[in-house]
C-alpha cells in the first residue's frame, strides 16, 4: 500500500532531498544550474502539559484487521481463528499473534472506537496520514509534516524520516517539512556520497561552482523555486556531512538485537527509528504493507503478527527501559480495519466504520483502553473517536495546538486540525 511512494498522488511533484541527489549523483557533475536541477528531479510524483518530544509512527497500508490484533470478541461469530491473550495490563486482552507485545501494554493504550470515514484505499489513506478528507483543490500536509513544523529542530538530520515507503506530501507546509526516503533500513545509501570517480576534494568543489551558477540563473527563476530547490540540496549536502548518519548504519549492531527484533525489513526499521529519536529526529514513519486480506486473511496475519510482535515490543520495551518513552509517542495506525464478517475466502472486507489503534509513551497512560466497539465489533458502542480527533492527540502530546492556524501559500488560513478535532484527553488520564 505505502510502498515506494507510487500509491500517493500528493507526492507527484516534490522535490525531495532524495531526488536531488539521485539527480546530481546520476548526472555526476554537480555543476548543473538549479533550473536544469528542477526539471530532473522534480518527481510525477491552550495545551496541558505534554511530553513527547518525538513520534514514530508504524503506518500498516492496506487495512489491518482490528479483531485479529487489538479488539477480539471471543465467543462471538465474528471471533475468527484467533484467541486472545491476557497481557501485562489488567483486563486487558489482545490477539494471540502478539505474545510478546503482551507483556508491554502495561506502558500502552488502545483506541477501539475509531469512527473511520471511507473504504476506498486512498481516501482513508490520505483521511488518517492528514487528518482531513481529499480536496480537488488543495494538498493537506501528513502528520510528520504537521509536527516537524511546529517543532524546532533538534538534531542535523532530516526532522522527518519515513523508512521502507513513502509518507504524504507536506502539501503547503513546504519543502522544509518533506520526509527523507529511506528505501530498505540498514543499508548504506549510495545517494550520500559523490558518484564513483568523483573524489571529495572534487566533489566540494563542485559544490561551490553549483552554487555560483545558481546565484547567476536565480533571475530567471521565481523566488519560491530557488529556495525550494536550494533547500533540498542543501539539507542533502549537509546530510553527507553529518556524524549523526550512524544512526542509519547497523553493521555495528549486536547479532543478538538484530535477533531480538527480527531480522527483517520491519525489526530493522524499528531498530532504526529509535535510533533516530535518540539522535533527535522528531518524527520517524516505518511502513509496513500486506494488509488488505480479502482472502486468507488469518494466514496472512499469523506472518504479520511474527514480523511486528517482536519489533514493537522490544521497541517499546528498550524505550521504557532507556527512560525515553515518555519523550517518544508510538502509534500503530491503519487507514481503516476489516469486516467482522468472515467473507467466503477467509477473508476480510474494507471496513471503516469502527477499527482501533495502538499507542504508547509520550505521556500516554499504559493500561488504558478507550471506548468499546459492539459486541461483534461492527460500530462504536462507547467513546466514538474521529480520525480529526487522533491527530489532534498526537499534537496535544507533542504540545502543540492543533487549533492554530497557518497559511497556505496563496494566504488561505488552515487550520492544522480540521474542526472538530479534539484531543483524546482520558489517554493522558485526564477528563
Amino acid at each position: 500500500m505505502m510502498n515506494n511512494r507510487s500509491d500517493h498522488s500528493c507526492l507527484d511533484y516534490q522535490l525531495s532531498r532524495r531526488a536531488m541527489m539521485k539527480t546530481a549523483a546520476a548526472a555526476a557533475i554537480f555543476g548543473m544550474p538549479v533550473s536544469r536541477l528542477m526539471s530532473l528531479a522534480s518527481t510525477p510524483a491552550a495545551i496541558s502539559a505534554a511530553t513527547a518530544e518525538h513520534v514514530i509512527l508504524f503506518w500498516m497500508g492496506g487495512g489491518m484487521s482490528q479483531l485479529d490484533t487489538w479488539d477480539p470478541k471471543p465467543g462471538r461469530p465474528t471471533q475468527g481463528e484467533f484467541n486472545p491473550i491476557d497481557t501485562s495490563a489488567d483486563g486487558i486482552q489482545i490477539s494471540e499473534i502478539f505474545p510478546q507485545l503482551a507483556g508491554q501494554m502495561h506502558h500502552a493504550a488502545l483506541v477501539r472506537s475509531i469512527a473511520g470515514t471511507t473504504g476506498d484505499h486512498g481516501g482513508a489513506t490520505y483521511n488518517l496520514q492528514t487528518g482531513y478528507k481529499r480536496s480537488p483543490n488543495l494538498v493537506h500536509p501528513g502528520v510528520g509534516s504537521v509536527a516537524v513544523h511546529e517543532k524546532s529542530p533538534i538534531s542535523d538530520l532530516p526532522s522527518f524520516v519515513t523508512i521502507s515507503g513513502g509518507a504524504p506530501s507536506a502539501g503547503y507546509l513546504g519543502q522544509a517539512c518533506e520526509a527523507y526516503y529511506v528505501s530498505r533500513p540498514g543499508e548504506k545509501d549510495p545517494l550520500l556520497a559523490f558518484p564513483a570517480g568523483i573524489s571529495q576534494v572534487r566533489g566540494e568543489k563542485r559544490l561551490e561552482i553549483l552554487a555560483r551558477m545558481n546565484n547567476a540563473m536565480s533571475k530567471d527563476m521565481s523566488a519560491p523555486q530557488i529556495q525550494s530547490a536550494e533547500k533540498a540540496l542543501g539539507s542533502a549536502v549537509d546530510l553527507m556531512h553529518s556524524p549523526s548518519l550512524e544512526a542509519f548504519d547497523l553493521s555495528k549492531t549486536s547479532p543478538e538485537e538484530i535477533e531480538r527484533y527480527g531480522d527483517t525489513d520491519f525489526g530493522r526499521g524499528a531498530m532504526i527509528a529509535r535510533k533516530l529519536v535518540e539522535k533527535g529526529v522528531r518524527f520517524v514513519q516505518v511502513n509496513r504493507g500486506g494488509f488488505d486480506t480479502h482472502s486468507n486473511n488469518f494466514n496472512a496475519m499469523r506472518t504479520h503478527g511474527e514480523v511486528i510482535d517482536p519489533a514493537l515490543s522490544s521497541l517499546v520495551g528498550d524505550l521504557a527501559d532507556a527512560g525515553q518513552l515518555d519523550k517518544t509517542l508510538v502509534v500503530m495506525l491503519s487507514e481503516f480495519g476489516r469486516t467482522p464478517r468472515v467473507n467466503g475466502r477467509a477473508g476480510r472486507d474494507h471496513h471503516a466504520r469502527c477499527f482501533s489503534c495502538f499507542m504508547a509513551g509520550g505521556g500516554i497512560i499504559g493500561g488504558n483502553v478507550i471506548g468499546a466497539s459492539d459486541e461483534d465489533g461492527y460500530v462504536p458502542a462507547e467513546h466514538p473517536v474521529s480520525v480529526p480527533d487522533l491527530h489532534a492527540t498526537i499534537c496535544h502530546a507533542l504540545g502543540i495546538n492543533h487549533t492554530k492556524e497557518v497559511h497556505t501559500p496563496l494566504g488561505r488560513p488552515m487550520r492544522l486540525v480540521e474542526k472538530g478535532g479534539n484531543p483524546v484527553k482520558e489517554l493522558f488520564g485526564q477528563a
